[in-house]
């Protein structure tokens, strides 16, 4: 599902990403571990077409990303890539429902279209209760669900996450974690998580650690 060949990035004199080779399968949990400075959400980023390599090739769903020309690329982000960050980053203004909503807007899905996908997420993450409640009206916890199925609603080919669960309590950590994988076995969605949290790192089916920008050990 995704394939990163020899991804190297450097911030003026500084090296952050060595050489990193990574391959993901569909319906994999992957997650990646290591200390501040990685560059561990550098590569998530390049990952996710925010940032760009300095060199290597990324491949998502078999389409290989450096033939897309900016126009190309901004479109297969928004339907092909799922994107989770520590802070949910919904809009205030509106309730839960219409957050959910947004991607499928901007991919050009009618309104109809969008909002039955957006009630089945909803239901599925136990949010069915939730779906008129602005983001002030709902718990870290339930913010964070909602901006997971934010990105689902594409049915995206990859999702990113970025310390999903680093802004939220135990509890709420431990539902969300149990999430990612009921989502792998129900949809059969490929996630790639960031994190310092070890229990959701060591859940995955394989953990991968950077260390000096580069990935230093793999457990299964």
């Amino acid at each position: 599902m995704l394939i990163a060949k020899n991804i190297i990035k450097s911030y003026g004199q500084v090296s952050v990403l060595k050489g990193i080779n990574l391959e993901v399968e569909k319906s994999e949990v992957v997650s990646i571990v290591g200390s501040s400075g990685a560059g561990k959400s550098t590569l998530l980023q390049i990952l996710g077409t925010i940032e760009k390599a300095d060199q290597g090739i990324i491949n998502i769903d078999g389409r290989d990303l450096s033939l897309l020309n900016d126009k190309e690329l901004s479109a297969f982000r928004n339907k092909s890539i799922g994107f989770v960050f520590q802070f949910h980053h919904l809009l205030p203004e509106f309730n839960a429902l219409e957050n959910i909503c947004i991607p499928a807007y901007i991919a050009q899905k009618s309104t109809k279209e969008a909002e039955k996908e957006a009630r089945h997420l909803l239901d599925l993450l136990q949010l069915s209760d939730r779906t008129t409640h602005k983001p002030s009206e709902l718990s870290g916890g339930e913010q964070q669900r909602v901006a997971i199925a934010r990105a689902l609603i594409n049915k995206p080919a990859v999702v990113l996450a970025d310390e999903p669960s680093g802004n939220l309590d135990s509890q709420a950590s431990d539902i969300l974690h149990q999430l990612f994988f009921k989502l792998r076995d129900d949809l059969k969605q490929t996630f790639v998580i960031v994190t310092h949290n070890k229990s959701l790192a060591n859940m995955a089916d394989r953990k991968l650690s950077i260390v000096d920008g580069l990935i230093a050990t793999e457990n299964n």
